[in-house]
């Protein structure tokens, strides 16, 4: 096997990794976890219920 024929495997590996992420990304059965998960950034009411070390036991 020469350098060619590795690049092309490889190439073509990285190309179907690429379309499996996109597939898993945009599938309707994950929509709606998607859309939630979206939405954690904007919910400012359950930040602000949390004590502070409830806030900050996902850093240690």
């Amino acid at each position: 096997m020469n350098w060619g024929v590795l690049h092309s495997i490889a190439t073509v590996a990285a190309f179907i990794a690429f379309i499996g992420i996109a597939w898993w990304a945009y599938s309707p059965k994950n929509k709606k976890r998607f859309e939630e998960d979206a939405q954690l950034a904007l919910d400012d009411k359950d930040l602000t219920a949390l004590s502070s070390k409830q806030r900050t036991k996902d850093t240690q």
